[in-house]
């Protein structure tokens, strides 16, 4: 017989996986968020710097790397501006189009905040060791790309 699911229950083990998901991910991303604050960053900024601190990127590229619209990172980048951990400067062949770069601020900042110890016991809190692998291997299988349905 299948699983009844109650979605209005206040007990997660109640609700579709889909909504399960999403809280968890909501979850994790208010603590990713306040521990990020320390260094005036958030879950959204953070990939901004890594990607930067490999090679400076249009603001194109920087969206399409971090997979948000370029009105998104737009803001982002705003942001990241006024804090001083990014800057743009004119393309040197194209002068219509500028470059983002990572300054030492931004550089500082991306190795004080990127510690991956905090954030997977952030995650994983409360979970046996074989829990977390198990965790690991279901969420790489449920963040794999899938192929978009025709029709």
């Amino acid at each position: 017989m299948a699983q009844e699911w109650d979605p209005a229950s206040t007990d997660p083990a109640q609700w579709p996986a889909g909504r399960l998901l999403s809280a968890a991910a909501r979850r994790v991303e208010r603590d990713w968020d306040a521990r990020l604050a320390a260094w005036d960053l958030n879950h959204a900024s953070l990939p901004v710097l890594v990607h930067l601190s490999r090679s400076p990127l249009s603001q194109r590229e920087l969206a399409a790397a971090c997979a948000v619209t370029e009105q998104t990172m737009s803001r982002v980048v705003a942001r990241m501006e006024r804090t001083g951990y990014v800057t743009r400067t004119p393309h040197a062949q194209d002068r219509r189009r500028l470059v983002l770069s990572i300054t030492d601020e931004g550089r500082a900042a991306l190795a004080m905040a990127s510690d991956r110890e905090p954030a997977e016991t952030m995650v994983t809190r409360g979970l046996t060791d074989d829990e977390v692998t198990e965790l690991r291997r279901l969420l790489a299988l449920v963040a794999r790309p899938q192929p978009h349905p025709s029709g």
